[in-house]
């Protein structure tokens, strides 16, 4: 014997099954709306590509951003150039000096606008008459070393400061050797 359905649970499943078909049918897929009247002259333009019109070339804006990559070049140049060390009572460039310079020479060829001033410094021993000349000779040297690299002599000053300005102010072997330099100040 089958156990019998109740009459309402039939219904429902019915229901749900004639829903469920309902709702895979498929849509024709040739089924075309009508067009039944015709675009705005907006809605046409809307529906155009873009035209794009071609600006007149702002000669101002155009140096200003020249001028920006040479400022920005002058600044990697000025951010990049490094003192160098001198032996005790020497101005004979050592050779990490000179390979030092050689990056500095770089750096100032790739930035043709800016001008270094060389900066000669000395330790605090000897006189300070001594150290002025030595600081000179120090300077001088470093900046014969960068004119034979390729870097314009007129971009080139020198200046010295014997022991005036020293980096460490210790009394030791240490800081003395700090304070034996060439340091570059970059100007535009």
């Amino acid at each position: 014997m089958m156990p019998k359905l109740n009459l309402t649970r039939l219904v429902v499943m019915l229901f749900v099954l004639t829903l469920l078909a309902a709702g895979c049918a498929k849509k024709p897929l040739t089924e075309e709306p009508l067009v039944t009247e015709q675009p705005t002259q907006e809605q046409v333009l809307q529906q155009q590509p873009a035209v794009i019109e071609e600006q007149p070339v702002d000669e101002a804006a155009a140096e200003a951003a020249r001028i920006a990559a040479a400022e920005a070049a002058a600044n990697k140049a000025v951010s990049g150039l490094l003192r160098i060390y001198f032996d005790f009572d020497q101005y004979v460039l050592t050779d990490a000096a000179r390979q030092q310079l050689a990056r500095n020479a770089s750096l100032l060829k790739a930035a043709p606008t800016i001008n270094v001033q060389i900066e000669g410094h000395c330790d605090e021993r000897g006189s300070d008459e001594y150290n002025l000349a030595l600081g000179e000779k120090r300077a001088m040297a470093t900046k014969s070393h960068l004119v034979s690299l390729g870097v314009s002599i007129g971009r080139v000053s020198i200046i010295s400061y014997g022991e005036e300005i020293p980096l460490d102010p210790a009394k030791t072997e240490a800081a003395w050797a700090k304070n034996r330099r060439a340091e570059f100040n970059a100007r535009r």
